[in-house]
């Protein structure tokens, strides 16, 4: 969306006081989602008083188009997850005083729902493959994400992404090589590759699982070079393939990172789930990942809560934990959502139970996030510099962290300026937090 205002000489600025147009994208995957999403709307809804105009688009307006219209009658306009190749011309539109429907400019009756009548207009519903060359970074310019699909194909039984998003759909690699250039041009150093699972990539387009392919490639290119780091965002178990454990091994700049989103371990569970795991193929995997990377940090999340889930189910989950000792865990509680077949399965758990099942799991993270971080007291990590506390002190995060989901590493620098922000130094760590690590620069 950005990269498309910006190329239709638009510009993007950071402080809604200085904005003509408010563009909130929002997110419908679970229930705390879609209020954190609608009480960000409402935040932006006063300055309409100010005579700026307030677009809506992201997975919510995807899902509840006509809900949104009635009762968000302050929205100028609402598209859906794809429809925001139309948002140049909309905002054009608006800022020219275009007062909806047929007055806005590029209006096709024929990719409309609710452009008649009273509502915002364009209530536009996801067309395409999802996928845009253009670019404008709206996080630093060195640490970068580079989306290799959207939508999902999996179909697990308690999620809503492949009714919002549609089926999987693979951004060719050619055009994955030319963004990553390109980022890597505008100075990326940590180039994170996501997808609702980046592990199917390339089944749609070439017949077969892609990924390997793509990160030889992407580690070959010349264009790519600068780029330091290279990320994986969710991996299925299923599909973590030798072939990927080798490249991931082999490559000294695809960090010794997964995320893989587990869920949970019980057999019965997942079968419920409709997830191709199992408790030993997944004990399996991450015996193969560590036998080849002795270092590589695991993250996962589970899900309490999920229903039929029996306290014996959650001791085994628990154990599981315990066993494995993940270096990055994550819980939710489970959400049911409507149109999936989980909100529909008998055996639904109470939330209070679900949540004291997900407080039990993280405090046994806690513990186990903190002896790790014990152990790596004394040694020099390789550590991305994010920026300055509130303090003044740096902070960063470690090859094993992602942006804003993991660990942060806090550290002095005696003598060193803001230009050490968005490089890798190396850090001695002094001390060690539950979750984050204290160090000074080596």
């Amino acid at each position: 969306m950005a990269g498309l205002l910006a190329a239709a000489g638009h510009e993007i600025v950071f402080d809604p006081s200085f904005a003509d147009v408010l563009v909130v994208n929002t997110c419908g995957f679970i229930e705390a989602a879609k209020r954190e999403s609608i009480d960000t709307i409402f935040d932006f809804v006063p300055y309409k008083s100010q005579g700026k105009h307030l677009v809506l688009t992201g997975c919510l307006t995807q899902r509840y188009p006509d809900e949104l219209a009635a009762e968000l009658p302050e929205a100028d306009a609402i598209l859906g997850v794809d429809g925001y190749a139309a948002l140049p011309e909309i905002i054009s539109g608006l800022t020219r005083g275009g007062a909806g429907g047929d007055g806005l400019p590029g209006a096709d009756k024929g990719d409309l729902d609710g452009a008649e009548g009273a509502g915002p207009p364009y209530l536009r519903k996801a067309k395409g493959d999802g996928s845009s060359a253009l670019r404008k970074a709206l996080t630093p310019r060195y640490s970068s994400y580079l989306k290799l699909a959207e939508g999902c194909s999996n179909n697990c039984a308690y999620c809503i992404i492949p009714y919002i998003r549609g089926p999987y759909r693979s951004v060719p690699e050619e055009q994955v090589l030319r963004e990553a250039g390109m980022l890597a041009s505008e100075g990326c150093r940590e180039l994170i590759l996501i997808a609702q699972d980046v592990s199917f990539y390339g089944k749609d387009l070439y017949g077969g699982y892609a990924l390997p392919g793509l990160l030889r490639r992407l580690c070959a290119s010349g264009a790519a070079k600068g780029i330091e780091w290279i990320r994986l965002l969710y991996c299925y178990e299923e599909r973590i393939t030798d072939e990927l454990i080798e490249v991931m091994a082999s490559e000294p700049r695809i960090l010794n990172y997964i995320d893989m989103p587990l869920q949970h371990v019980s057999d019965r569970l997942l079968k419920a789930m409709r997830r191709s795991s199992s408790g030993e193929s997944i004990r399996r995997t991450i015996a193969r990942l560590r036998a080849a990377m002795p270092d590589i940090a695991i993250r996962t999340t589970f899900i309490t809560g999920l229903p039929g889930e029996t306290e014996q189910d959650f001791e085994e989950l628990y154990d599981f934990a315990e066993e494995v000792r993940f270096d990055r865990l994550g819980v939710f509680t489970y959400s049911p959502e409507e149109g999936t077949d989980a909100a529909l399965m008998p055996g639904q758990v109470s939330f209070e139970a679900a949540d004291a099942r997900r407080d039990a799991l993280m405090r046994l993270q806690q513990k186990i996030s903190l002896d790790k971080n014990r152990g790596l007291v004394g040694t020099v990590q390789d550590v991305i510099v994010d920026g300055r506390d509130e303090g003044g002190a740096f902070t960063g995060r470690t090859r094993g962290d992602a942006p804003d989901i993991d660990n942060a590493v806090i550290f002095s620098a005696p003598g060193a300026d803001d230009g050490i922000i968005g490089t890798i130094a190396g850090v001695r760590i002094t001390d060690a937090m539950d979750y984050d690590l204290v160090g000074e620069l080596a």
